[in-house]
Formats: C-alpha cells, sequence, structure tokens
C-alpha cells in the first residue's frame, strides 16, 4: 500500500507539494503516495483516527505517538500575514489595553493550532480569557455580535485585500493584528503553524531516510519554482501576483530548524499550563 498523505489546500503549502504535483517527479511519487486534501485540522484528525498515514497537520496536533518528520515545516520568522486577529476598538486604545477588552471571539475552524496560539495571547501574556466560538470564515458576520475575530490561511489574506470595506464596516475602529508578530514580539521565537508527521508503524514500503529526503526535495523545487506557483495560483485566489510572492518567500519560511522545534517545544508547555492542549513531554521526531 502506498503511504496515504493528507495534505492541506491552502496557499501556504504549495511549495512543500510541489514534487508530488508536477513531472517528472509526481508520477514516480506517486508509486509510494496517495494523496488527498483537506483543511488542517481534519489532517491532523484522519492521522489520528489512522486513515491517514502521513500528514501535514497544527502542530496542537502532535502527540507522542506521532513522530515529526525533520527538515520541512510551515513557519514565519516575523509576519505572516495569513493569522488574522481583528479586534474592535472603539475607544483607540493601544493594542495591549484594547485585548484585555476581549470577551467573545469568532474562530475560523479550519486551524487547531491558531486558536490554541490565540488562547495563549490572551491568557499567558495578557490575562485575559474570551471566550471562542466557531464560525463560518467571513469576518463582517464573525464581528456583528463578536468582540473580535480570528482568520487563517486565505481567507486572512483575502481580508486584507479588503480591508476598507472590513474597517468602512466597523467606522475604522478595527485593530489588525498579525498573530505570528505577536507571538515573536512575547517569546523572541519563530511562529510554527504546521510540520509533516508520521505514523511511524505506516512506513512499510519506504523508509523514513527515503521519506524524509522526498518531502526535503519537494520542498527544494518548490522553492525554485516560487514564479511557477505564483502563475499557477494568482487564478486561484483574488490576489495580486506580487502578494502571492512575497507571502511565499518572505512571510511563510519552510525549514525546520533548531529555533522551530523550540518554539513548539514552547507552545505545547505554555498550552498545557492554560490547559488548552495535553502535555507533550517531548517531541518525538522520526530518525
Amino acid at each position: 500500500m502506498p503511504v496515504r498523505v493528507a495534505a492541506i489546500s491552502f496557499l501556504n503549502p504549495a511549495p512543500l507539494l510541489y514534487n508530488f504535483e508536477h513531472e517528472p517527479t509526481a508520477s514516480a511519487l506517486a508509486a509510494n503516495y496517495e494523496l488527498h486534501y483537506t483543511t488542517p485540522a481534519k489532517c491532523a484528525a484522519e492521522l489520528l483516527a489512522g486513515t491517514a498515514d502521513l500528514g501535514l497537520i497544527p502542530i496542537a496536533s502532535l502527540t507522542p505517538e506521532l513522530a515529526i518528520v525533520p527538515g520541512c515545516t510551515i513557519a514565519s520568522q516575523h509576519e505572516v500575514r495569513s493569522i488574522l486577529l481583528l479586534v474592535k476598538n472603539p475607544q483607540s486604545l493601544p493594542i495591549a489595553e484594547a485585548l484585555k477588552t476581549v470577551r467573545t471571539i469568532a474562530a475560523d475552524s479550519a486551524s487547531r493550532s491558531s486558536q490554541v496560539y490565540a488562547h495563549i495571547l490572551f491568557e499567558r501574556f495578557h490575562d485575559t480569557r474570551p471566550v471562542f466560538a466557531e464560525h463560518t470564515a467571513d469576518p463582517i458576520p464573525m464581528l456583528a455580535a463578536n468582540n473580535a475575530a480570528l482568520l487563517i490561511g486565505d481567507p486572512a489574506l483575502l481580508a486584507r485585500e479588503q480591508r476598507a470595506a472590513i474597517d468602512a464596516a466597523h467606522d475604522h475602529q478595527l485593530l489588525w493584528l498579525d498573530l505570528a508578530a505577536l507571538w515573536r514580539e512575547h517569546t523572541g521565537l519563530p511562529w510554527v503553524a504546521a510540520v509533516w508527521a508520521v505514523r511511524p508503524e505506516s512506513l512499510t514500503k519506504i523508509t523514513a531516510a527515503q521519506l524524509t529526503a522526498d518531502l526535503i526535495a519537494s520542498r527544494d523545487a518548490g522553492l525554485a519554482h516560487i514564479d511557477e506557483l505564483v502563475h499557477e495560483w494568482t487564478p486561484r485566489l483574488a490576489l495580486p501576483a506580487d502578494i502571492i510572492h512575497t507571502y511565499l518567500t518572505q512571510n511563510i519560511c519552510y525549514t525546520l530548524d533548531s529555533d522551530c522545534l523550540q518554539a513548539i517545544t514552547l507552545f505545547r508547555t505554555l498550552a498545557a499550563e492554560i490547559g488548552a492542549l495535553p502535555p507533550l513531554p517531548r517531541l518525538n521526531i522520526l530518525d
């Protein structure tokens, strides 16, 4: 049986999947890998349920049994743009004070990690505990009955392009906050969204070394063909080509280095301390 791969149908993992989606490598890889596409949260659920063997999953969904495949990640060193926190601020308060006034947050349900990052931001760094309610990713109705809205992925990027209309709908009294930048400000570490994780017992057709090499090679090929990816994605999203290019080359980083691993460890430690996630005693890195 080929390795069953649950992938994310967003723009940001496009470089990681390049060899799996483009010839001359796609046909050869299809002999060992069977891909299908879903949301980050469902991707993790399939991996945990055993209906997928390999998944690009939110770091909130890591368990001791799942092994992180070294080399690749979806992360950001500074501003990521695709994790957007919109906060009503009718009194024009400074950011720290405005965040303390938030009582309810409408949250896009597509990613578990982003919600936990937001919980850490409010509970650990601002000592407040707003109520989160999952909502369809549409900022204007999200904010209609809530103090804040959390958008991730492509909907967050699209919201930034529609900022004038969204601001006008709320009398230009919104704070537009980048969750990755806030995390970096408080911790000095990269913001990490997702990693490749595998059920090690499923690797019967290929070795761990081959899996790691295939994923790194796909990432490297994707980064070498950014212009091609921009050309492919521009018709799919209502975003200018230069925004997509900047996003893939400057906002997102794809190398799982020691700082990213430290960030994952800190994220899981803080999440456990506030009761948002179970403890993860150590990171299980695939050998």
